[in-house]
């Protein structure tokens, strides 16, 4: 009788080792999740500020054909000599408003060498 209850618990013992075995791998699993969806979230931010970008963009684009200026020849009524390339809107550029210097001052460079 003893020796049945001894038996028992060896195996409950056992039962218990690989529950917590079975536990530490589903908690490393779960935290692999958790960096996962940090990853996800980080870019689904970075999308979400992509496409809040495209209506000004669009606007932009809207402004810039809707203004197109009308060369001079189509005004005069001579439409033979316009090619198809005078027609299109005049190209945007974006011009940075702050730079950062890119390149390192020549005073630092000098005291890092002496």
């Amino acid at each position: 009788m003893l020796l049945a209850r001894i038996n028992e618990k060896k195996a409950e013992l056992e039962d218990l080792r690989q529950l917590r075995d079975l536990s530490a791998n589903m908690a490393a699993q779960v935290q692999k999740l958790e960096e996962r969806l940090s990853t996800l979230s980080n870019g689904a931010e970075a999308v979400a500020t992509v496409l809040s970008n495209w209506h000004t963009v669009l606007q932009a684009i809207n402004m810039a054909s809707v203004r197109i200026p009308k060369p001079k020849s189509l005004e005069g009524g001579d439409a033979t000599e316009i090619s198809p390339d005078t027609l299109l809107p005049q190209s945007l550029v974006r011009i940075p408003v702050e730079q950062e210097q890119l390149q390192p001052e020549p005073a630092a460079d000098q005291e890092k060498e002496a």
